[in-house]
C-alpha cells in the first residue's frame, strides 16, 4: 500500500535550494577575484610544471579586467551565504534535526559501506534512518567549510581589522590558500551530490522539493466486523 511520509521540513529545504545559486555566484566571483592575481603553480627551481589556467584562457575572457565586478558580486553575495548558514544551524539545532545530520561512532566505519554499495561492490547497504553514514558524514563537513569560507575569507578582506583571525589561520597567505582549497572541495562536493542524486532515483529528488516521498508499506492485518455485529461475533 503506497503512503505519504514527511521527509524534509520547509526551511530544510528553503536553505538547501537558496544555498546552491549563491554558492555557484560565490564561486564564479571567486574565481574572477583568483584569476587577477593567479599565483597558485606547480613550480620547481624556478620552472613552472604545472598551471591551473593557461594564458589563452586569460586573454580570451579578458578575465584579469574583472576583478572589481568579482569583489563586488563576492562580497555581497557573502552576506546572503553567512544569513542562510545562520537559519539552517539554527533550525537544525532548535528542531533537535542536527541528532539526524552528525556522525555517529560508527558512521565512519559505515560510510565505506554506502560506497561500496552505490559503487555496486557490496550488495545491501547498512541499514540507516533518515540519513545514512555517508550523508551525516558529508552534511557535518559542508557546515565545517561553510565557517571555514567565511573564516579565511574575512581574514582575506580585512586582515588588519580581522588580524587574530588572520594569525589562527597561519597568516594571509595560509589563509587565501585555504580558502582556494575549500572552493574546489565544494566544486567536488557539487559533483559528488550530484551523482548520489542521480543514483538515488526520482523519487529522492521529487522529495527535496515538495517534502514528501512515496513510499510502499505493507498492509495493517485486521479484521473488519460485519453490520450488526461486535468483536465477538454477537
Amino acid at each position: 500500500m503506497k503512503v505519504i511520509k514527511e521527509k524534509h521540513s520547509f526551511l530544510m529545504r528553503w536553505t538547501h535550494w537558496v544555498n546552491f545559486p549563491i554558492l555557484a555566484i560565490m564561486i564564479w566571483s571567486g574565481l574572477l577575484i583568483y584569476w587577477a592575481d593567479d599565483e597558485y603553480k606547480i613550480e620547481i627551481a624556478g620552472k613552472t610544471y604545472f598551471h591551473f589556467f593557461p594564458d589563452g584562457f586569460y586573454n580570451l575572457l579578458h578575465i584579469p579586467q574583472r576583478l572589481a565586478e568579482g569583489m563586488a558580486f563576492h562580497f555581497l553575495f557573502m552576506w546572503f551565504f553567512v544569513i542562510n548558514g545562520l537559519i539552517y544551524i539554527l533550525y537544525t539545532v532548535l528542531s533537535g534535526q542536527w541528532r539526524e545530520l552528525l556522525p555517529q561512532k560508527k558512521s565512519f566505519k559505515e560510510a565505506w559501506l554506502v560506497l561500496l554499495h552505490d559503487l555496486h561492490i557490496r550488495k545491501s547497504a547498512p541499514p540507516q534512518d533518515k540519513y545514512n553514514a555517508a550523508q551525516r558524514i558529508a552534511y557535518t563537513a559542508i557546515i565545517v567549510m561553510g565557517a571555514g569560507s567565511v573564516f579565511t575569507g574575512l581574514s582575506i578582506y580585512k586582515p588588519v581589522q580581522f588580524h587574530t583571525l588572520t594569525w589562527l589561520c597561519g597568516g594571509y597567505h595560509a589563509a587565501r590558500i585555504e580558502h582556494f582549497i575549500l572552493t574546489i572541495g565544494y566544486v567536488l562536493f557539487f559533483v559528488i551530490h550530484i551523482i548520489q542524486v542521480i543514483l538515488a532515483g526520482w523519487s529522492n529528488f521529487r522529495s527535496v522539493i515538495s517534502g514528501f516521498e512515496v513510499v510502499n508499506e505493507p498492509k495493517s492485518q485486521f479484521v473488519e466486523s460485519l453490520p450488526g455485529e461486535n468483536k465477538d461475533g454477537e
